[in-house]
C-alpha cells in the first residue's frame, strides 16, 4: 500500500498486476489500482480534476489529465472517504505512476492540489536487479 497526505486528505493506492489481461509475448501488461481518498480535515472538499504521470520501464512518459475520476467528481465531507478502481496498460513489464488531484472547497473559491503517491507497477515478467 502506498500513501500520501496533503492538507489532511490521505490518498492510498493498492496496485495489482493482472496476468489474465496481460500478454508478455505481445508486450502488453495490465494493472488495476484501487485508490482510497480520505478527508481527515475540517472542511468539505470536492475532487475536480486528475493529473497522472505514467512512466514505463523504457523511460517513456505519458501524461493523463481530465475531470474527476471514473466519471465522478466526489464531494467528501470531513471524515468521509471515496474509493475507486481503474486500470493502466503498459508495453513494458514494469512502470511507475504518480500524480495529483485538483480539489476545491465547497464555495469553489479555494482550489488546491493533493498528492497521489508514486507507486510501482511490477509484474513477474520483470527481471529483478540488485542495486
Amino acid at each position: 500500500m502506498y500513501s500520501a497526505t496533503t492538507r489532511d486528505i490521505t490518498v492510498k493506492v493498492e496496485p495489482q498486476f493482472l496476468a489474465e489481461q496481460s500478454d508478455p509475448v505481445e508486450d502488453q501488461y495490465f494493472w488495476l489500482y484501487t485508490i482510497s481518498i480520505e478527508n481527515g480535515g475540517t472542511e468539505t472538499v470536492q475532487l475536480l480534476n486528475r493529473h497522472w504521470v505514467i512512466t514505463n520501464a523504457a523511460g517513456h512518459v505519458e501524461e493523463v489529465q481530465g475531470p474527476g475520476v471514473v466519471g465522478e467528481q466526489p464531494v467528501l465531507a470531513p471524515g468521509e472517504s471515496f474509493q475507486y478502481t481503474s486500470g493502466c496498460p503498459l508495453k513494458t513489464p514494469s512502470g511507475l505512476m504518480v500524480g495529483t488531484y485538483e480539489m476545491a472547497d465547497t464555495e469553489g473559491s479555494n482550489h488546491f492540489d493533493i498528492d497521489i503517491p508514486a507507486f510501482s507497477l511490477d509484474s513477474p515478467h520483470q527481471a529483478r536487479q540488485l542495486n
